[in-house]
């Protein structure tokens, strides 16, 4: 399954939210120095998706908030089922 999502570091907490547009936002904790807050992003991402952090990768976007992710070994129907619970 690939992602796109935007990601906004330095939140209170982390957090995956999704708009009635069906955009994904990923509010992080960690501050986007050094890559902090994509290693943050696969693990909290690996956590809601419920699979290791090795299936988790950064396609594209490492500098920029819009970001690109596969979730390997992941279908859409099971990825969709996860985002259909997200709060809006």
């Amino acid at each position: 399954m690939i992602l796109h999502l935007r990601a906004k570091p330095n939140a209170r907490q982390n957090q995956l939210l999704r708009a009635a547009d069906g955009s994904i936002t990923v509010r992080l904790q960690a501050p986007p120095q050094e890559g902090h807050a994509n290693a943050v992003l696969l693990a909290f991402l690996a956590d809601i998706f419920n699979v290791p952090k090795s299936r988790v990768v950064l396609l594209s976007g490492h500098t920029s908030p819009f970001k690109k992710v596969e979730i390997e070994g992941l279908s859409d129907e099971a990825g969709q089922a996860v985002l259909a619970q997200l709060p809006g």
